[in-house]
């Protein structure tokens, strides 16, 4: 009976992890398109930041309303962990467009892809948890493939160096927002932490639009209908399922999961903007796609006598 039990919580652990990992595919192509919205959005890059997460509140809610019954009971509303997630995710998207405005976007795609780098190294110095060989291979196959598929385009200028800069503070904040968010999501449902992070998150964008943006508001349907995707598919979509991800997978995994998002940005530039699309982009994104296998976690090995 003992070993039929662990059969049974054997497979609803790796159905768990399966339904985890799908998730985290999802999201990355979710934002990975994110770049297309802000180009056509008709706004400045801070108000897109800002419209991103204000816009996807109501379905926020709605999917908080629906989850509510996955936070442990004992959670505070609008814990300490919930503040930190959303300003680190608003440092993520100022310093992300900062970099845009002040570098080219081939030097500060490359910088932020960066942040499995800083994952892996605080999984293991901060979160505590076991970050195998396996692992760092397969991070160091998904960022060299990152800078085949981003840094055909790379360019160094000394012009540039404020903006490259930027880009790597992106990374910081993107690879310490995955670290908040995971040992959130043991306290936390996805609804309620997404939710309740991107209040704190559309608060502080707000702010930093009306200060820098001359307006905020698009000129056509077309910018409003833009913005609303954005909403809906890069951050409901994309940063919901990530959180959704992070309550089974392990931080370090999940990062390298993330350098999907360099594939689909490629990948539906393709498609959408009629972007050129190289060998050697191509060549990349297989070294991403065999990183993620190589770091895929392994399940434990059991003796013959179990």
């Amino acid at each position: 009976m003992s070993g039929m039990a662990e059969t049974d919580v054997g497979t609803q652990d790796g159905r768990a992890a399966a339904l985890a990992f799908g998730a985290l595919v999802l999201g990355a192509f979710a934002m990975g398109i994110s770049p297309v919205f802000v180009r056509l959005a008709e706004v400045g890059p801070f108000a897109s930041a800002f419209w991103r997460v204000a816009l996807a509140l109501p379905a926020l809610y709605a999917w908080m309303q629906f989850d509510a019954r996955s936070t442990a009971a004992d959670a505070p509303w609008f814990g300490r962990s919930v503040v930190v997630v959303g300003a680190l995710f608003a440092g993520d998207l100022f310093f992300w467009h900062l970099a845009i405005m002040n570098t080219t976007v081939a030097n500060a795609t490359f910088l932020a892809a960066l942040a499995p780098v800083m994952v892996v190294a605080g999984s293991w110095l901060v979160l505590r948890e076991a970050v195998g060989r396996e692992v760092v291979l397969g991070l160091g196959l998904g960022v060299v493939g990152a800078g085949f598929l981003l840094g055909s385009s790379y360019s160094f200028a000394p012009s540039h160096l404020l903006g490259d800069a930027y880009g790597l503070i992106t990374a910081a904040f993107f690879g310490a927002y995955i670290l908040a968010v995971r040992p959130a999501r043991r306290h936390y449902g996805a609804g309620r932490l997404i939710f309740q992070s991107s209040c704190v998150t559309a608060a502080i964008l707000l702010v930093i639009a009306l200060v820098l943006e001359p307006t905020l508001f698009p000129s056509s349907m077309t910018g409003v209908m833009m913005l609303a995707a954005l909403a809906l598919v890069s951050h409901v979509g994309g940063q919901g399922l990530l959180a959704v991800a992070l309550g089974t997978l392990p931080a370090a995994f999940s990062s390298v999961v993330i350098l999907l998002e360099g594939v689909a940005a490629a990948l539906f530039g393709w498609l959408v903007l009629s972007e050129h699309l190289t060998w050697l982009q191509a060549l990349g994104s297989a070294a991403i796609f065999a990183g993620i296998w190589i770091a895929r976690p392994r399940r434990p090995r059991r003796s013959a006598r179990a």
